[in-house]
């Protein structure tokens, strides 16, 4: 699939709006039913978000790998928004791997594809070798994007492995995203970041940072400061500054236009961020 370059001054903005730890109970403003999430899609996208990065709940707003509720939820952020619509394969650290390879017979734009085992606080992530293998084989044959999650060094020295084994993902674009400050993980600091930064593999096209709590603005200031992109989100931050909770994910996706503006990089569109990942042009 061949893409068209873009301007150095445009800013991949996703929104990760529920994540799998955080409970209904402790942030009733968490969107967790599919009208929430819709809800918050449509008004994040507005503010200047391209991408949904998507985890579900069930009726009782817990973590959720039901394929039906993926596929409603999919196919409802299809319906409303214009988003690149990308599902978790990581689920919660409780699911099956089992499971979440079929996370893509929802048939998404994109989905996360994270690099290796994580501690994550006082759980383990697991994403095992031969899981990350069949799960990237499984995104090149059904034509999913797959993003990188990279939580430490030897993840992002994984990533060359992988290319080297399997070739380009499908679209031919490598995007990545640094997931920083995750106890267990890489520190929320600039110097972890240029580190990473300095390791990707050179077949990397782009590369995205989150942090996690009170990294996030770190974080963010350093990413756009060496070119980088930006994922913010409930699942992330629940605080738009010390004891302040944050309200909705609109408030976090604007700071980071916000900040953008400042580092004089403008939002991508929804249009833009298809052709800059490599994905197919939205129905």
């Amino acid at each position: 699939m061949t893409t068209a370059p873009l301007p150095a001054d445009r800013l991949l903005i996703t929104v990760a709006p529920t994540g799998a730890e955080t409970t209904k109970e402790d942030c009733p403003q968490l969107p967790t039913t599919l009208e929430e999430l819709v809800a918050t899609a449509v008004e994040c996208e507005a503010a200047g978000a391209a991408m949904v990065h998507v985890h579900i709940r069930d009726d009782d707003h817990r973590p959720t790998l039901d394929l039906g509720r993926l596929q409603d939820t999919v196919a409802a952020l299809r319906e409303q928004t214009s988003l690149v619509v990308q599902l978790s394969t990581g689920g919660s650290v409780h699911d099956p791997l089992a499971d979440r390879l079929r996370v893509l017979d929802a048939a998404p734009d994109s989905c996360s594809l994270t690099m290796g085992t994580t501690n994550f606080g006082d759980d383990v992530f697991s994403n095992p070798w031969p899981f990350v293998c069949d799960l990237y084989q499984l995104s090149q044959e059904r034509e999913v994007v797959p993003e990188f999650e990279l939580f430490d060094l030897g993840q992002v020295h994984a990533l060359q492995r992988l290319l080297d084994r399997y070739g380009l993902p499908f679209g031919g674009r490598v995007h990545c995203d640094l997931v920083m400050g995750v106890p267990g993980g890489m520190n929320g600091t600039a110097d972890a970041l240029v580190a990473a930064v300095r390791d990707l593999p050179d077949a990397v096209t782009s590369w995205s940072a989150t942090g996690i709590g009170r990294s996030t603005l770190a974080v963010a200031l350093a990413s756009l400061s060496k070119g980088g992109h930006l994922r913010v989100g409930m699942e992330d931050v629940l605080t738009i500054a010390r004891g302040v909770p944050v309200e909705s994910n609109r408030q976090l996706v604007e700071r980071v236009v916000e900040l953008g503006a400042i580092a004089q990089r403008t939002p991508m569109t929804t249009d833009e961020a298809r052709s800059f990942l490599g994905i197919r042009p939205a129905a």
